[in-house]
């Protein structure tokens, strides 16, 4: 597939205006002039097709894209890009170009999973980049793959430090962070909801998300309401 090509196919999948404009407001497109308001489950078709096909090359050197969906097919390339260095190569080719939650949260390689030695050093520098996606991404990945066996309670203290600049999108992703770890490490977590170690606004939206988490028991449900304010 070439660009023409895959520019015909989004212009196919194009939706009404209607549509278009409802898409862009849950997603946050940035540009919504750029929208041609194409659901993700064709946009990852188009990209397993590309990637199949091994010939991608050209659209990850095309940024930046003239259509938001080129971008998301973009990222969807990424994510089945095996080789880890090539990876994170692309990763941080996209990383900047990325202007809205949606490409941002769906930009999850399968790589990174096998590799999250030499993942922790990029996420340290991620969350500390000026860039609100990019920023977002970092947690993003912290959430992702190390609130599990491979667990610190340092990591809880990386989140809570990172200065959110008052930027929505990095607010929202630290209480998502938070709330995760709650439902996978409660010990090392409730601390900071407890003793109110989190912003106010990251507090509250916190124990919010973990309330409408069915991974957290009713009495820690109960719990955490009590520290609301």
């Amino acid at each position: 597939m070439n660009p023409t090509e895959l520019r015909a196919a989004l212009l196919a999948l194009a939706v009404p205006q209607s549509k278009r404009e409802w898409r862009c407001r849950i997603e946050a497109v940035a540009n919504p002039q750029t929208a041609l308001g194409v659901a993700t489950p064709p946009l990852r078709q188009l990209a397993k097709q590309l990637f199949k096909q091994g010939n991608y090359e050209w659209l990850l050197h095309a940024l930046p894209h003239h259509y938001y969906e080129e971008t998301k097919v973009h990222a969807f390339v990424v994510n089945q890009i095996k080789d880890f260095g090539q990876c994170v190569q692309e990763v941080e080719r996209l990383l900047p170009h990325v202007d809205n939650w949606a490409v941002c949260d769906q930009l999850s390689p399968k790589a990174f999973a096998r590799h999250k030695a030499d993942l922790l050093p990029l996420i340290t520098r991620w969350i500390a980049d000026s860039h609100t996606y990019t920023c977002r991404f970092g947690l993003l990945m912290l959430m992702t793959h190390f609130l599990g066996s491979d667990f610190n309670p340092r990591y809880l203290a990386w989140v809570a430090n990172v200065d959110s600049r008052g930027q929505y999108y990095i607010k929202m992703m630290q209480a998502w962070f938070f709330a995760t770890a709650l439902a996978k490490q409660w010990e090392a977590t409730l601390p900071y909801v407890s003793e109110r170690r989190l912003p106010q606004w990251v507090h509250r939206k916190t124990i919010q998300k973990a309330c409408e988490s069915k991974r957290i028991a009713p009495e820690q449900k109960a719990l955490l309401k009590s520290m609301r304010t």
